[in-house]
């Protein structure tokens, strides 16, 4: 709970439903008469084509079962599945991976299919945990499997190739670039600590006030200093559900997940010495830090070629594909009209010019 809710990477297609998409969407025209013919025969219809765009098509049928595997995976998305502005944006989303998708090399394919495979399994065993399994959850979405394996696997393929494209030179400039920013990036630690809380956690109202946990957390410092058993005291004491029965420890933890107080300390405490209490918006952590190391750039290449990859979509989605698409049926969300200025008899009249004053005066660089 003192932990940061750092977003994790992005990963599949949920990565763009954030993003402020390019407004509009080149519109086709000039259809041929059978062609013409075809579409008002579709419409409405699995058959029928919504979008076409250079080398492919979405049929209602493909994007209907889109946007039923992006509801089941976030069941928000269902109040606005109607909304024609949020239709266009799914489908932006829908025809990226399906030509970032259709780009991938043999190796990106073959990597793609790897993680998809683990990612797979791990859905699998979430879902079967639930009440009435897998078969269940799919069948009340109206969903078979084969639809979300060809949701994930488009995605990560998509994902995995632009990823593919990222060369060695920028990973090492984003690893620098972040080390320049935080000499502690990239550092992880095994850390113990003791809470001691100021609120409840389900509730968020106070349990006591900040002098009674401070003079609490010295008590628990004084036991730790004389040699007192850091798990017992955990247990006892500690306030924090997640380490309390685990002696207060995060094993080999990314301290950039953790509040800016917290990691601080993470970060500059003396290996196996039992810290004054520090203080966080959460109450009061008496601390110990067990070990720490600095991630090399080998082991974070991952997620660095991952970051890196992350705005090259962005810049496809926004640059490249509204060239890329020709024709739209989709319907467009509704502009509103500019509010017109009430008409009036009275004359016009014009306010007088004037020009700021002549100076000499320096300029500055935060005047801009």
């Amino acid at each position: 709970m003192w932990q940061n809710k750092r977003k994790p990477l992005r990963r599949g297609l949920m990565a763009l439903c954030a993003l402020v998409l390019v407004a509009g969407v080149a519109a086709g025209c000039g259809k041929k008469k059978d062609e013409a013919a075809t579409a008002a025969a579709d419409k409405g219809k699995p058959t029928e084509v919504l979008v076409t765009y250079k080398d492919g098509q979405v049929t209602r049928g493909e994007f209907d079962t889109f946007l039923n595997v992006s509801t089941f995976f976030n069941k928000q998305f269902a109040q606005f599945k109607d909304d024609p502005g949020f239709q266009q944006n799914m489908m932006k989303q829908l025809v990226t991976f399906k030509i970032l998708s259709s780009r991938a090399d043999d190796k990106a394919k073959e990597e793609a299919e790897k993680q998809f495979t683990e990612q797979f399994e791990k859905i699998k065993g979430i879902m079967n945990a639930q009440e009435g399994g897998m078969e269940k959850l799919l069948k009340d979405a109206k969903l078979e499997q084969k639809d979300v394996e060809e949701f994930m696997k488009r995605s990560i393929t998509g994902i995995v190739s632009e990823e593919s494209k990222v060369t060695d030179q920028e990973v090492q400039a984003a690893y620098n670039t972040k080390l320049e920013q935080d000499k502690s990036a990239f550092v992880t630690a095994t850390v113990r600590h003791i809470l001691i809380g100021i609120k409840d956690s389900a509730t968020g109202k106070e349990t006591r006030s900040k002098e009674d946990a401070l003079k609490r957390a010295k008590e628990v410092q004084d036991k730790l200093n004389k040699g007192g058993d850091f798990d017992a005291l955990a247990k006892d004491y500690s306030d924090d559900p997640g380490s309390k029965n685990d002696g207060g420890r995060y094993m080999n933890a990314d301290i950039s997940m953790w509040v800016p107080e917290f990691k601080k300390a993470a970060a500059e405490l003396p290996i196996g010495k039992i810290s004054d209490p520090v203080e966080t918006s959460y109450g009061y952590h008496v601390m110990k830090v067990e070990s720490r190391k600095t991630k090399t750039l080998d082991e974070v290449k991952p997620e660095l070629r991952s970051e890196v990859a992350e705005p090259k979509i962005y810049d496809f989605v926004e640059k490249e594909l509204p060239g890329l698409i020709k024709t739209n049926n989709l319907p467009k969300p509704e502009e509103k009209k500019p509010a017109e200025a009430p008409k009036t008899d009275a004359p016009k009249t014009e306010a007088p010019k004037t020009e700021a004053p002549k100076t000499d005066a320096p300029k500055t660089e935060g005047g801009k």
